[in-house]
């Protein structure tokens, strides 16, 4: 439905009267029930492209799969902020959600302390995209927009207007970018920081270059894994669109769930979820897959941005994992940074978790999260919390940084 922009009333300050008027001229916000309710070219337009998880083509393929929906606990409610010539200048995704899983950035002790405390702390609002520790636009808004900020501010209205409109106890913007974290802050919205691993592309020619400015162990360690792969008598096969056929994706559907029901039940992602990504993504999704004796054994999905490679799902057949080593670095990390160099792209982000990353060259980076929190009392005591947390985090990606293995550290 359609709703024009009404200043929240727990708003952190009045913008005033030249304020006030440019967000007047800005927008009426629109709630969307599915991504398909807006146009593709609309919807992108915004979101700018530089990664693939915020695209239009990417939520359809979790909505229309099965795998991000209402039956899931993903209530699809994105929104979309129009000028008054009806031009999409900013856009949201957004779920109600009556669970926290899926989004690995944990409130579950919020939620238990908020649930003893006698509240409901479900359903909630989340600003994400389903199942991706990627960070990218979550405020988006299109680069001609000539008031961007109002936009911004408009959307993160409209967040906590559903959040009050539908007794909702929280809103939640995931994985959004530096500067959107920042606006939020600024709105009054507590801030949360996280770390995850990435490589960073320092112009290298080859694999053998990158290794050649890592430490003489690193370097060692790292090509005798990748020898004893070879020598397992394991084929690597790199595959990206009309590449990808049915024996592919019904293999890496196969091995994704069995690695799931490993480490803590059903995946998140549906089988029709990769027929609809290779469909619509086409040459942006790798498929590297390994074979052994005529078998597929395991694989790892990337996705292809405009300045990052992004390494998202594994999966591993059970009785080979101990027989063939180093199976997963080599899938998930060290094909990854091969392909980065040959496509010059600035780096490779390989999720959330794992400190063996570090080890192979990956860096901890920062992360962030900002929440409207409703009930003064769980937002007093998360606030505190958050305020403690950062201090570790900002002091743990400090000494991880320092355990780097190149050369010049």
């Amino acid at each position: 439905m359609a709703e024009s922009y009404v200043d929240h009333p727990d708003r952190r300050a009045d913008p005033g009267p030249i304020g006030r008027m440019r967000e007047q001229r800005v927008i009426a916000i629109e709630r969307l029930a599915s991504i398909e309710q807006v146009p593709a070219a609309e919807w992108d337009a915004c979101t700018g492209g530089q990664e693939p998880f915020t695209s239009h083509g990417y939520l359809t393929a979790l909505e229309r799969s099965g795998s991000a929906a209402t039956a899931t606990g993903w209530q699809p409610c994105h929104l979309v902020a129009r000028s008054p010539d009806g031009i999409a200048k900013g856009v949201c995704p957004a779920y109600i959600k009556d669970h926290s899983f899926g989004e690995f950035i944990f409130d579950w002790g919020w939620a238990d302390a908020f649930e003893r405390a006698g509240g409901h702390y479900y359903p909630k609002l989340q600003v994400a995209v389903p199942f991706t520790p990627v960070t990218g636009p979550r405020l988006a808004v299109h680069p001609d927009a000539a008031e961007p900020e109002a936009i911004r501010r408009a959307l993160a209205g409209e967040l906590t207007r559903i959040c009050a409109e539908l007794g909702l106890s929280s809103v939640h913007v995931t994985f959004p970018r530096r500067e959107e974290w920042e606006v939020l802050g600024e709105f009054g919205w507590l801030q949360r920081t996280a770390h995850q691993y990435h490589w960073h592309n320092a112009g290298y020619r080859d694999f053998e270059d990158f290794l050649a400015h890592l430490s003489q162990r690193r370097r060692k360690e790292i090509r005798r894994e990748r020898r004893a792969l070879a020598a397992s008598g394991v084929e690597i096969h790199a595959l990206s669109g009309d590449e990808v056929g049915a024996e592919h994706l019904d293999a890496f559907d196969r091995l994704y769930q069995q690695t799931c029901w490993q480490k803590f039940g059903p995946g998140y992602l549906t089988r029709r979820f990769f027929d609809e990504l290779a469909g619509r993504l086409g040459d942006r999704a790798l498929w590297v897959m390994a074979r052994l004796d005529g078998a597929w054994i395991a694989g790892a999905l990337h996705l292809f941005g405009a300045e990052a490679l992004y390494g998202r799902n594994w999966g591993c057949r059970l009785d080979v994992r101990e027989r063939v080593p180093y199976l997963h670095f080599e899938l998930c990390y060290y094909q990854a940074i091969e392909r980065a160099i040959a496509a010059g792209l600035p780096r490779v982000e390989a999720g959330v978790q794992g400190e063996h990353k570090l080890q192979r060259g990956y860096a901890p980076v920062p992360t962030y999260a900002a929440h409207w929190i409703a009930h003064p009392g769980l937002r007093d005591a998360v606030a505190d919390f958050l305020t403690r947390e950062r201090e570790q985090v900002a002091e743990a990606i400090e000494i991880l940084d320092g355990h780097t293995p190149y050369r010049d550290r």
